[in-house]
Parts: C-alpha cells; structure tokens; sequence
C-alpha cells in the first residue's frame, strides 16, 4: 500500500506514519508512507503519482479537507479515503467524497489497525508477504508468488512463481501460522497447500495447475476443497467491485 498522510498537524503526521509503520511490520505487508502538510502540496503530487490510501485532516488552514477530497476525486476516483476530524458535523458534505471511513481525533493504535485491517480486506492484497528462512537466509517472499507448499520430511518444499524452490524446516501448521489466515492458502489433502490463484481446474481428484501440475485431492475432502476455491474467487471477485464501485 502507498498511503498518502494529509494534515497540517506534524505531530498528527508523525504519529499516524509510526502507527502505519509498526502495522505493516506486524502484519507483513508493505507500505510507504507519504506526508503533505497540506491539500495544495498533496493534490500536486497527484499529477504524478496515485496512492492506494489516503488520509485527510478536515480541518487544514490552507486547503480544507473536504475541498481537497472533492478535487482529488476528479484526478482519482478509487483511492480509499479515510477523513481525520474532530467533529463529525461535517459528514452530510463528504458524502459525495466517496468516503471509506471516519476517524475522530485524538485517535488510538487500537483505532488505526482496526481501519488497516479493513483497508487490507479490499485492497488487492499482492503486498502482503511472510519471511522464509530457507539456507541459511532469511527471505521476504510474497503471497501471491507462492504457488505450493509441499512437506517433505522435517521441511518444507516451497515453490514460487519463478520455479525456485525455498526448502524450508518448518510444518504446514508454521506456514499457516505465517499466512495468518489468508483464504487464498488451501490446504488440500496432509502435506500440500496450494494457492487458489494457481488452481487452473479440478480432475480425477486432482487439483490442477495452470503450470499443468497435478495434486491429489484427500478423497473425502474433494467437495470441500473445491467450495474453499469458489469462495475465495468469489470473494475476490466482490472486494474488487466494492473498491472500483
């Protein structure tokens, strides 16, 4: 994610960028952060760049943030906007700002992870990564270039999208640990996960690839594993219409 922070407040800006920092460490998932002191400095950049993010003061000596919004919803129309206030009388005119969430300061940790989190369900998650120790190194490794995770033994054989193989000591259950939950990760028969963005059809009790691999289903399971890839497509699918909506 590249979140841009909107405000005229430094403190206010320092401490949303520790806050942004410190959650993309511990949900491993990549942000830069970018600060302007104000609206006029912001919608400049715009010309230049987009962010996936952004968080705007409302009450800014310069440019207000209401105004800023509207004008930035004529350079980009999907970016998630999240409004910093100490008032909330203001939200009968940023309606048509198209915001995704309102926070009143003074704001917590607490409260700011709560709306990252909600940012990260709708956001194309392609930042999200996990580290690997795999010979002798320790190696950030995206979700999205993880195509199997197969156990061998004591470790487990992890390939990605550019046919290396990570050897890693560690169980299917570390790995899930890592992956903290992501729906994309399916465990399909004991000692193979796959992620569903790689799973080209289903054969013969067999997951297929879009590599041509093939991977034996657990029998009584079959039903179940093909309802877990429909679902994340599915949901997938949702979450991109309600960020381009």
């Amino acid at each position: 994610m590249k979140i841009a922070l909107v405000d005229d407040d430094q403190n206010c800006l320092n401490e949303m960028a520790m806050f942004c920092h410190d959650f993309s460490i511990q949900n491993c998932c990549q942000i830069e952060t970018v600060l302007f002191s104000g609206g006029k400095a912001f919608l400049e950049a715009l010309d230049s760049t987009s962010f996936s993010v952004v968080f705007m003061d409302v009450y800014m000596n310069e440019i207000d943030g209401i105004l800023t919004a509207l004008k930035m919803r004529e350079k980009d129309q999907n970016c998630i906007l999240i409004f910093l206030t100490s008032s909330m009388e203001f939200m009968p005119d940023a309606f048509s700002c198209h915001a995704f969430e309102y926070i009143v300061k003074p704001f917590s940790r607490q409260r700011i992870t709560a709306v990252l989190l909600d940012v990260l369900k709708i956001l194309p998650l392609s930042s999200k990564y996990m580290e690997i120790s795999s010979n002798r190194k320790t190696i950030p490794v995206f979700f999205h270039h993880i195509i199997s995770v197969i156990t061998d033994a004591h470790y487990l054989n992890i390939q990605l999208a550019d046919n290396t193989i990570l050897r890693s000591r560690m169980t299917i259950s570390e790995f899930m640990e890592k992956a903290r939950g992501d729906s994309r990760f399916i465990l399909i028969n004991k000692g193979i996960i796959l992620n569903a963005d790689y799973i080209l059809d289903f054969e013969d009790h067999c997951c297929i690839l879009e590599n041509g691999e093939r991977f034996p289903i657990r029998v009584r399971s079959r039903q179940k594993t093909e309802q877990a890839v429909r679902n994340y497509h599915f949901e997938k699918i949702r979450n991109r219409q309600r960020h381009d909506g």
